[in-house]
């Protein structure tokens, strides 16, 4: 007996001290295109190490870490929502702007609508999907309505950008309020129009390593990734803009 647990012990620690270690990060549903690549990357550069990726709107996924879930990397597609996260004492450290996203509108393509400015937006009998304004997509687009002065009137309110990007995709929209990034990533799906108010709420992108890591060493060399030329390379490819200076 005593023997058996010498050999099961044994095998325990040369388990536990293989090299085998999981990151989890937990990142805006706006970053899923190029935190996928990054991470596919991170694990090239960091043998032995496996990124788990979850993806959601920043407030739910804010909601989760207040509530325990378990999780290395906190990215949030704006400041207002990781200042929540470090005022609950969950962030190790501070946060670092590693990027920036602007406001665009998808329309299906052909943009049977008519849509051409922001103003057309708020024009009776245009079906408009924005995000709830809890979501940092939902509180640019406020911000934009309020310096413009424009009324809003969305058919839906969505937890999260890719859940406006999916109702113009299969059609139960005439525009969405999304991110530049989510039009470039849709490619056919959907046409985008820019608009100049846009500049009014530009959002920017901090990410941080979160102080129930156990993994506080990895946390920190993904951060280096997101803020490095490689990382800035993959992130300008989706069409996010450098972090503020």
């Amino acid at each position: 007996m005593t023997a058996m647990l010498a050999a099961c012990t044994g095998k325990g620690e040369a388990g536990a001290g293989s090299g085998r270690s999981t990151l989890t990060v937990f990142a805006a549903a706006s970053l899923k295109s190029s935190f996928t690549e990054l991470a596919e990357r991170f694990e090239a550069e960091n043998p032995g190490t496996t990124v788990t990726l979850s993806f959601a709107g920043s407030a739910d996924l804010a909601t989760q870490l207040s509530q325990g879930a378990p999780a290395d990397v906190f990215a949030s597609a704006d400041s207002g929502t990781m200042a929540k996260v470090q005022e609950a004492g969950l962030v190790d450290g501070g946060p670092r702007d590693f990027a920036t996203n602007t406001l665009a509108i998808a329309v299906p393509p052909g943009n049977p609508a008519g849509i051409r400015s922001f103003a057309d937006l708020a024009k009776t009998g245009i079906k408009l999907v924005a995000c709830a304004a809890q979501v940092p997509c939902g509180a640019a687009a406020a911000r934009v309505a309020d310096s413009t002065g424009t009324v809003l009137s969305p058919v839906s309110e969505e937890n999260s950008v890719t859940d406006v990007l999916g109702k113009v995709i299969s059609g139960e929209a005439d525009a969405g309020l999304v991110y530049v990034t989510d039009v470039r990533s849709a490619g056919a799906r959907v046409e985008g129009i820019p608009f100049p108010e846009a500049a009014a709420a530009v959002n920017p992108y901090p990410a941080a390593v979160l102080a129930g890591s156990r993994n506080k060493a990895a946390a920190g060399r993904f951060l280096d990734l997101l803020a490095g030329p490689e990382g800035q390379e993959v992130l300008a490819a989706a069409g996010f803009g450098p972090g503020p200076a």
